[in-house]
């Protein structure tokens, strides 16, 4: 039975959908069979992170609606064999998507894969409740900034309170904090918040935290999971959270200052 998981937060812009592309492809490396699902209907942003865009032909909507088959819609990764992805549709409106329409896909590709990835919009509107009600596991992304931070506090609360579990009262979704766009040198000037500020108003387990990286929009505008650059901090850090969820132990890089500093003498201006 596979195991779904939603990458989330209640705001938007913080790299649900980069995340949700990098972790993926991650548990996909490691010869887990992975799929990842775009619930942004309307807006679409999952295909063009994964460079599969031209390969759109069917997607959710269609599926749900019975206008084409699940192995129709689904996208298989040229990069990694044991890769898919199902695109949200983009003309079509947040209310084509049903809790029972879900539930089928799931049910199909439980039999097939052993993860499931569904990557949220930002928020907490039908496309968002729907990716998170079927979770066993959730990735709350997160930026160190107020704003961020008590929007992520929000989802945890939807989360313990709207899930299937919760619902059903089985266990709660288990809970990960992924940190993104982490500058270190900021968060000593007192621009951004501390990762302890952070882990203490969110109190949930630290998955990762990923630096501010210039690779991470290199990477979205090559259609290339940024996990896939192995030289980047960033495709390092989200490599070494992969490694975390597994239940690997893994020491948390690049939370120094002058670490960030030695990366910006060695590639120049920012860290890759």
């Amino acid at each position: 039975m596979a195991k779904v998981v939603v990458v989330t937060s209640g705001k938007g812009g913080v790299g649900k959908t980069t995340s949700s592309a990098a972790f993926a492809t991650g548990l996909a490396q490691r010869g887990k069979k992975t799929v990842v699902i775009d619930f942004d209907v309307g807006l679409r942003n999952l295909d063009l992170i994964m460079g599969v865009e031209r390969r759109v032909v069917f997607d959710i909507v269609n599926v749900i609606q019975g206008e084409a088959k699940l192995n129709q819609a689904l996208i298989r990764d040229k990069r990694v064999d044991t890769l898919a992805i199902l695109p949200a549709s983009q003309t079509r409106d947040k209310d084509a998507l049903t809790k029972d329409g879900v539930a089928g896909i799931i049910e199909e590709l439980s039999k097939d894969y052993d993860y499931i990835l569904c990557d949220s919009p930002a928020g907490i509107e039908k496309g968002a409740l729907l990716a998170l009600y079927f979770a066993d596991e959730a990735i709350v992304v997160t930026n160190p900034e107020v704003s961020s931070v008590r929007d992520s506090d929000r989802i945890l609360g939807v989360l313990q309170s709207k899930s299937k579990r919760a619902e059903e009262k089985k266990d709660a979704v288990k809970e990960h904090l992924l940190v993104t766009r982490y500058d270190p040198a900021r968060v000593e000037r007192g621009e951004m918040l501390k990762l302890e500020d952070i882990r203490e108003i969110l109190a949930i387990p630290l998955l990762g935290v990923v630096p501010e990286s210039e690779s991470v929009l290199r990477a979205s505008n090559t259609g290339t999971p940024v996990i896939l650059d192995a030289e980047s901090v960033a495709g390092q850090a989200y490599a070494d959270s992969v490694a975390r969820f597994l239940g690997e132990e893994r020491p948390h890089r690049f939370l120094d200052p002058e670490k960030k500093g030695l990366f910006k003498r060695l590639f120049g201006g920012r860290a890759a």
